[in-house]
């Protein structure tokens, strides 16, 4: 374990301390004014414009990535380049959030007479209340930080941070007010685990039965190993009449080889599981991975079953929600 005396290491924790408590203070100072910004950045039918010019430029990027991930469209517009051309992306009536540490940001002040006759709304988030921009905005958010967090005390380290922290709590804000969903949010997502999860259906990635080991209440114990050798995903099917009976997973084999004195005789129906949880084909994998995770003890593998006669369709394992198929 490195001792903390080490500079490095102290160093490194007076940074990250002194960051999480610029972020304390800014949610302290937090009013009515944070409210006012959320109503009018509220815009269902247009989109969000984040303006700045050095790091704040760069955290302007973030936040309007942040807020058309979570279901507020925005753009991100270079306060220098935007008189240059980029004042395309703004749109008429689009509400505008202006950042800057100074307050006083001059190609900033530059664009309030144009955006204005544009009639857009403004919101900064600004390190300095007193400087030039303060005045001209429709609502302020303190982002104003004590000392920055470095050793010179001057480079954009908290007062970054702290203007990335509000403008999530912004999209946060926005997300609760639209009632945004975690299936809204796979769906800006879909390349990812979670827009898999919610724009796949358990039909879409489950083993069908001609892959699925399957058995008999009276077979053997030899014969269900060969069974679940050949289709090996982890579980056999009992089977009576084309209906589910029961489950036998590679755990309860493992059980039964340690408990049982004579294994030779074991029979299907002797290790089953007779109630075991099972899935419909049309359940989202998001819903289908609920099912197996959040419960006293997990499970692996589920039945997938027909809803209108509870007939056995196939099986989904969790290893197939977490890995693409590639089948």
């Amino acid at each position: 374990m490195i001792p903390d005396h080490i500079p490095e290491i102290m160093n490194a924790r007076a940074v990250l301390e002194t960051e999480s408590a610029a972020i304390k203070l800014a949610a302290e100072r937090l009013d009515a004014n944070f409210v006012r910004a959320v109503d009018i950045l509220d815009v269902p039918d247009g989109k969000i414009v984040v303006a700045g010019l050095g790091k704040s430029g760069h955290v302007g990027r973030k936040i309007a990535a942040t807020f058309c991930s979570t279901g507020s469209p925005a753009v991100f517009m270079h306060a220098a380049e935007a008189v240059h051309g980029d004042l395309g992306v703004h749109q008429s009536g689009n509400p505008t959030i202006f950042l800057s540490n100074s307050g006083s940001t001059s190609e900033l002040l530059a664009l309030v007479p144009i955006l204005r006759d544009r009639s857009s709304s403004l919101v900064g988030i600004l390190g300095n209340l007193d400087g030039a921009l303060g005045q001209k905005m429709d609502v302020v958010l303190d982002a104003s930080v004590s000392r920055e967090a470095d050793p010179l005390g001057i480079v954009p380290t908290a007062s970054f941070v702290v203007t990335a922290a509000l403008g999530d709590a912004l999209a946060s804000s926005l997300m609760q007010k639209r009632g945004f969903t975690e299936e809204d949010y796979a769906h800006t997502h879909p390349g990812g685990q979670l827009g898999r999860s919610w724009s796949l259906s358990v039909n879409d990635l489950m083993h069908p039965m001609e892959k699925v080991a399957c058995c008999e209440e009276d077979t053997s114990l030899r014969n269900l190993v060969i069974a679940m050798t050949e289709y090996p995903l982890g579980a056999a099917c009992v089977m009576r009449d084309g209906r589910l009976l029961g489950l036998i997973t590679d755990g309860d084999l493992r059980r039964a080889l340690r408990e049982q004195e004579d294994i030779l005789s074991l029979k299907a129906s002797a290790l089953m599981s007779t109630d075991p949880v099972v899935v419909e084909p049309g359940v989202s994998i998001g819903a289908a991975l609920r099912i197996m995770e959040e419960r006293p003890s997990q499970i692996a593998v589920l039945p997938v079953v027909a809803p209108e006669d509870g007939s056995l369709l196939g099986l989904l394992r969790l290893h197939d929600i977490y890995t693409p198929d590639e089948r």
